[in-house]
């Protein structure tokens, strides 16, 4: 323990159970210094390391708000899950003899502090602890847990693009299964049953990011958490608490009349009867008949259905409802062939004629090479053209047109939101890769903005500091609004950024002039209103080109 902070570091054994007894922290900071130090927010700083960037997400039940925040030290992205003083219209939460939650909180940290030493593949490591009263918590913080951060998409943005196929869904529950049954071997819950503490890496794989669980859960809770985040992955819907389910972007599942959750398999075709059976008997009440009671049991349902799955893979598969992939063995016979793009035809061709001339010209230079050979070296060397004596080739005519200034090469790119996940992160270089065809977007959105958030933007950066003339977004997606701000940093929130200009797109390319504007090194382009999108609405992006000033 160090000054009222307990510290569990990855580079160091961490520490045995503290010897206090659950819900007594040691408290260092008085209230006066709580009250002075500022509100946690974008750009504060926790224990003079941990630096809040983007909030993801929050519990209201456990009082909890989770954040992807950096490491200042190790310059490293980490998760932290913030336990704020509860406000008087949630003091019901930690009840009448806990109006702030600050005995809910020391007793969060302690079950926290006591699953220091568990480690598993389907959950991020717990790298610190901020115990309440901790130096350098702001003052509307009771604690805190950092963990590493999880590299991916959250459960909103994995299904956003339509469902899972029913296998897919069943292998990226399998670690998160796994991690369940292994704590829950050693007393602890993880607390998978809220969508926001979840997240789904680059290969599929479903793990829990934040810490810091909801002291009253209990095993079974997980039990529930697994079914909820493998029946969301088959159906796009959130099977527990309609209010969570609304935060996290994702609609509520459909119930039947007398209240009963219909099953997967009624929502799509093709589910296995095993995840079917295992989703429901995962939510279903305690009681029920095909109850399932354990996480052990999932992680062997959902194990063996994948081992069986690969056994039949020289077998076509039964139809799920999503269309084969062009790489798939199997493909529906009518999947329409996608036709031809002429923009990458004309780049295919574009490049073959480059390559045809390079090597025409290696091919005519190792001719000249052999032919001198086996030349007379006493013939003289005949030298043809306006230069042949040597002299300084002539100057360029009064008038002639100066250099054209070329496009600015953007050296990161990123995706900026004030509140929620940021949208499709990892695809958003595809607006600086010089291929119209390949696009990011925005997820869909019931509500226009800024409904749900204030705005959603691509924080582009340059290696130094550059006169812009114009930029110019190609986008299918009129109707668009978007902002031209200047930014001190890449990390800079929008309130620290300077409007320079605005604009709607068109259906193709918008050119947007800065005329004017000053030097910068980092450029946000903030959309303000999505485009309308089926019965939603969202704005897709295939290319931003800056042009520097000539």
């Amino acid at each position: 323990m160090v000054r009222g902070r307990y510290v569990v570091s990855e580079l160091a054994s961490r520490p045995s159970p503290p010897s206090e007894p659950p819900g007594l922290i040691p408290v260092q900071a008085g209230p006066a210094d709580r009250d002075s130090a500022p509100p946690a927010g974008p750009g504060a700083m926790l224990a003079g390391r941990y630096r809040l960037r983007t909030r993801v997400g929050s519990d209201l039940l456990a009082g909890a708000e989770f954040w992807q925040a950096q490491d200042t030290v190790l310059r490293r992205d980490v998760a932290v899950t913030l336990l704020r003083t509860l406000a008087p219209e949630h003091g019901a939460i930690g009840g009448d003899e806990d109006p702030t939650g600050a005995t809910r909180a020391g007793e969060m940290i302690v079950r926290a502090l006591r699953s220091g030493s568990f480690e598993h593949p389907g959950c991020a490591r717990l790298l610190d602890v901020l115990a309440p009263g901790a130096p350098g918590l702001p003052g509307d913080v009771l604690g805190a847990a950092v963990t590493e951060w999880v590299n991916g998409r959250s459960l909103a943005e994995a299904v956003a693009e339509g469902m899972l196929r029913p296998l897919a869904a069943a292998r990226a529950v399998v670690p998160l299964a796994a991690a369940a049954e292994e704590a829950h071997r050693h007393g602890f819950v993880l607390g998978c049953d809220h969508p926001q503490r979840v997240r789904v890496t680059p290969d599929g794989r479903a793990r829990m990011c934040f810490a810091l669980p909801r002291p009253d859960l209990r095993p079974s809770d997980d039990v529930r958490g697994l079914g909820a985040v493998l029946f969301t992955l088959l159906t796009s819907r959130w099977p527990l608490s309609g209010a969570d389910a609304a935060r996290a972007g994702l609609p509520a599942a459909t119930r039947t009349a007398a209240g009963a959750l219909e099953p997967p398999s009624a929502v799509r075709p093709g589910v296995p009867l095993e995840l079917d059976t295992v989703a429901r008997g995962a939510l279903g009440p305690e009681n029920a008949p095909g109850h399932v009671h354990t996480a052990a049991a999932v992680h062997r349902v959902l194990g063996d259905v994948v081992a069986e799955d690969e056994r039949n893979a020289l077998f076509p598969p039964a139809h799920d409802g999503v269309p084969s992939d062009p790489d798939d063995v199997w493909q529906d016979r009518g999947r329409p062939v996608d036709p031809p793009d002429p923009v990458r035809r004309r780049r295919l061709l574009v490049g073959l004629a480059t390559l045809a001339a390079a090597v025409l010209l290696v091919l005519g230079y190792v001719g000249v090479q052999v032919t001198s050979l086996f030349s007379d070296p006493s013939t003289p060397t005949i030298v043809v053209g306006p230069n042949a004596g040597g002299s300084d080739p002539p100057p360029a005519a009064d008038g002639a047109a100066a250099p054209v200034a070329g496009p600015v090469r953007v050296a990161e790119v990123t995706v900026v939101v004030e509140t929620g996940d940021r949208d499709n992160l990892n695809r958003v270089s595809r607006v600086i890769d010089g291929d119209p065809s390949s696009t990011w977007s925005t997820v869909t959105y019931r509500q226009q903005l800024p409904a749900l958030k204030p705005g959603i933007g691509i924080m582009a950066s340059f290696a130094s500091a550059v006169q812009l003339s114009e930029l110019s977004i190609t986008s299918p997606s009129a109707g668009t609004r978007v902002e031209v701000r200047s930014a001190p940093s890449a990390d800079a929130s929008v309130d620290d950024t300077e409007l320079i200009t605005d604009a709607t797109l068109d259906a193709g390319t918008t050119v947007v002039a800065l005329d004017g504007s000053q030097p910068v090194e980092h450029i946000l382009l903030w959309i303000t209103e999505l485009a309308p999108s089926g019965d939603g609405f969202s704005s897709e992006v295939g290319e931003v080109e800056f042009r520097r000033a000539g």
